[in-house]
């Protein structure tokens, strides 16, 4: 992964931000480490842009270094800021680098955290719409087109429906899919094709858009997924 993909976490694998294969151990002791060097980069909150952009780029790096590759989120925010995240402790590095280098390092802890707390959740409704071990085809699409549905109202609730929320939406039914057993490539060709463009910024999808986009995906799935024990 490269240093621009650090800063595109929308591109990640579901192998790479479960929560199960990547263990992330946190303590006081390691908060204040992660603090101190993050502090130390913070720019002055007069610095021109191409400096914060610096900052976010090298915090992202020592995360990722620090814990691996699914640290890449911790600046995925909400909205415009953010280009369609989660998070909601992150603004942008306009806003979220004032008030100085003790303030802005603490953003960014709080950041990792809400961003880990994501894919942990994630992975527990992932186990509960998990298709069962035997089910028939049906069955299966069922199944699917239920998570499917639900997790697009999910990303809705998080995100507002602000700027760029179906990025998110996209990763979250593509990380789905992996981790039903679809191959993350596959995946995310099939979640782009059964959207569709029918998502759209600044607006919630009426329950028919959601129903249509599950339903692609589900029958886009038809004997591609397998059972996985979670």
């Amino acid at each position: 992964m490269s240093v621009n993909d650090y800063l595109m976490p929308r591109l990640l694998s579901w192998s790479a931000a479960d929560p199960d294969r990547n263990a992330f151990a946190w303590s006081r002791a390691e908060e204040a480490e992660v603090t101190a060097e993050v502090r130390a980069l913070v720019p002055s909150e007069s610095a021109p842009r191409d400096r914060r952009f610096a900052f976010v780029t090298r915090t992202t790096e020592i995360l990722v270094a620090r814990y691996g590759p699914w640290a890449c989120g911790w600046h995925w925010a909400v909205g415009e800021g953010g280009n369609g995240g989660v998070v909601r402790s992150w603004c942008c590095d306009h806003h979220s680098l004032q008030g100085g280098p003790d303030a802005a390092a603490a953003v960014v802890v709080v950041s990792l955290l809400e961003w880990r707390a994501w894919p942990a959740e994630l992975a527990e409704r992932f186990a509960e719409l998990a298709p069962p071990a035997g089910a028939d085809a049906e069955t299966r699409r069922r199944h699917v087109e239920r998570a499917a549905a639900g997790l697009v109202t999910l990303v809705v609730e998080r995100t507002g429906a602000e700027d760029a929320w179906y990025a998110l939406c996209g990763t979250v039914l593509t990380w789905y899919l992996s981790s039903a057993g679809l191959a993350g490539e596959e995946a995310a060709e099939l979640v782009k094709a059964s959207i569709g463009g029918r998502f759209h910024s600044w607006n919630a999808p009426p329950d028919t858009t959601v129903e249509a986009v599950a339903g692609a995906l589900a029958t886009g799935t038809d004997g591609h997924l397998r059972h996985h024990d979670h």
